[in-house]
């Protein structure tokens, strides 16, 4: 038995200006994995998280539940062929969300949570996607890695 309840907050480590066009337009990408496009948080507040991804900054999302459905309705009205899901990766065993939410233990420190979008229809391209689900100031944050979380 799994629980698909999203994490009360999400993290996306990466570059300051990439995630202030974040935080300001809501602009994500979502990126090409196993035959899915995907968007990738950690479920944690982890400083070792921004030297594996070479980030400077990290977006703190404080209403996942507001922020799922902006991104899935952006995505919906994008890729209407496309069927969405998010979940949490599952490290070492394979997922039940399938091959897209697994990945090996040596990347279990990341503890991610994914939205994950399959093609419904054949030969439609696995190319990266922009989406644009509007400003996110009202509910997320941006932080350095020196930045003190209780």
């Amino acid at each position: 038995m799994h629980d698909y309840q999203r994490p009360p907050t999400l993290y996306r480590y990466g570059i300051r200006g990439d995630l202030e066009q974040a935080l300001s337009q809501g602009e994500f990408i979502l990126r090409p994995t196993a035959q899915c496009l995907t968007l990738s948080f950690s479920q944690v507040w982890d400083r070792n998280l921004f030297d594996l991804f070479s980030a400077d900054a990290c977006l703190i999302i404080h209403n996942t539940e507001e922020f799922g459905e902006r991104i899935h309705r952006a995505v919906q009205r994008t890729l209407p062929s496309w069927a969405g899901i998010d979940g949490a990766i599952e490290y070492g065993t394979r997922a039940a969300l399938g091959a897209a939410f697994t990945k090996t233990p040596a990347e279990a420190q990341e503890r991610e949570w994914q939205f994950a979008w399959r093609a419904m229809q054949a030969n439609l391209s696995l190319n990266p996607v922009m989406i644009k689900i509007g400003s996110i100031e009202q509910f997320a944050e941006l932080r350095d890695r020196d930045t003190y979380l209780a």
